[in-house]
């Protein structure tokens, strides 16, 4: 039987429009051995360990009609040189250069008719090193997983490990009956998707205002924010179909020593640095600031359980925590932020990734890409930024030889949202990578550079 998309990760396909392409992605810059490397020894390194992820060899296919959700096939016509590509930099490449590539490629959405990821090999850069850019859609992985996909290319040593033979034959595509045969018997084994669609078939209103106003009610008390909108910020703005893109570079050690003097968390010493970096960021613009005034920023977090990490999918819960950027005091706004995630985590309560794409989940798949995109809507009301902290390992990586020296998160942006901002922890390091919107935040670079300011302020209060 095909392995069909569930709500969640369908969801990400649905709400992908021309201005909100919905793949995750990453910067990585390498400094390749001695003995070099290049297109050709990427292209053989993937092709020898892509059999790790059998998802990168398959594709979405519809069912007719839309009586279930999509599936996951083999795809018969694969060629990994159409996923991996080449490109370079005027010697010697500047990072300005690097982030400008980034964002122009991230700008474009993946082929669907294709296995969803690509990945771009960049010579050039200055000091011999090169980079790797990746695209892969959110309908296959989570926050954690992306970081996970490394696991394709990376090393604990210079030496590149044996993953033996990869012998594969693709299985036969499904015909249309056997996709529509699948639907109707999913419908068979599960009677409530039957009713589901009846009941939008004659258009019942209250069935369906119900299902929509317990999806809100979820969120608003799990997070006891989304009763009250969002505030004002110019974080939230109409965005158009380009980026850019903006890198921040801070020390996981000046995290630690703050939480230690403080207590809390690193990820609470992480709000609080953004917290401050976009109070300086909304001066910066000449925006009114006052005591009272806050962000609020979406921070969705893993919550797949350590055995299942091997398994593909979603599976993500989220806080909606409102940051004091009214607040100059690097300690106050520390306390505050993990007074306020504390109070989360102890209520057990947080924003479940169902609950969020509820208001697209509701309706059978045939209404599911107009509820997806409705959803979306709606996040310009619950909060003005998204924030991902993913830990990644802290001992040096290397592909093909080539040591790991950064990587810099890429978050897709929701509609009205005019930045967001991710972070990956790796070898001692804390990586921003904030992917915005090219008109709505001309001033990307600021926000990078008062992000590392932020870090400095906190460590002085130690």
């Amino acid at each position: 039987m095909a392995d069909r998309l569930s709500a969640l990760d369908v969801s990400f396909l649905y709400l992908e429009e021309p201005t909100t392409p919905m793949h995750v992605g990453g910067l990585v810059v390498l400094q390749p051995p001695e003995s070099g490397f290049d297109y050709d020894a990427l292209v053989a390194l993937i092709e020898a360990r892509i059999g790790l992820v059998p998802r990168y060899r398959q594709k979405i296919k519809n069912i007719p009609g839309r009586l279930a959700n999509p599936v996951w096939v083999d795809d018969g016509d694969f060629d990994v040189t159409y996923h991996v590509r080449r490109s370079a930099l005027p010697r010697p490449g500047s990072d300005v250069q690097l982030r400008e590539l980034t964002a122009r490629l991230m700008s474009r959405r993946l082929d669907r008719n294709r296995p969803l990821w690509e990945i771009y090999l960049v010579e050039g850069l200055a000091e011999g090193k090169i980079a790797l850019i990746t695209k892969t859609h959110h309908a296959m992985v989570d926050g954690r997983s992306a970081v996970d996909l490394g696991q394709v290319l990376l090393d604990l040593t210079p030496v590149p490990r044996d993953t033996g033979e990869d012998l594969w034959m693709p299985a036969p595509e499904p015909n249309v009956v056997d996709l529509v045969l699948g639907a109707v018997g999913e419908y068979v084994r599960r009677p409530s998707a039957v009713v589901d669609t009846v009941r939008s078939g004659v258009a019942d209103v209250r069935a369906t205002t119900e299902r929509v106003v317990g999806a809100l009610g979820g969120l608003a008390s799990a997070a006891r924010l989304a009763t009250r909108p969002a505030p004002y910020s110019p974080l939230n703005a109409r965005i158009g179909e380009q980026r850019r893109f903006g890198v921040a570079r801070t020390v996981l050690d000046d995290y630690k020593r703050v939480r230690k003097a403080h207590g809390g968390t690193v990820n609470d010493v992480v709000l609080a640095t953004v917290s401050l970096a976009l109070r300086n960021w909304l001066l910066s613009r000449g925006e009114p600031v006052t005591a009272k005034t806050t962000v609020r920023a979406m921070v969705p977090m893993s919550v797949r359980a350590d055995a299942e990490q091997g398994a593909l999918g979603n599976r993500v819960s989220s806080y909606l925590v409102d940051l004091p950027v009214g607040e100059a005091n690097p300690k106050i706004v520390l306390s505050q932020v993990s007074y306020s995630m504390k109070a989360h985590k102890e209520s057990g309560q947080s924003v479940g990734a169902d609950a969020l794409i509820a208001l697209g989940g509701f309706a059978p798949p045939t209404l599911h890409s107009m509820g997806a995109r409705v959803a979306s809507g709606f996040s310009r009301r619950l909060f003005n930024v998204v924030v991902t902290n993913v830990p990644g390992p802290q001992f040096p990586l290397y592909a093909g030889g080539a040591k790991l020296l950064e990587m810099f998160p890429v978050v897709p942006l929701a509609k009205g949202q005019a930045v967001s901002i991710g972070l990956t922890s790796y070898n001692g390091g804390v990586f921003y990578g904030l992917n915005a919107d090219r008109d709505a935040m001309g001033d990307v670079d600021v926000l990078g550079g008062l992000i590392e300011e932020s870090v400095a302020a906190l460590l002085e209060t130690v």
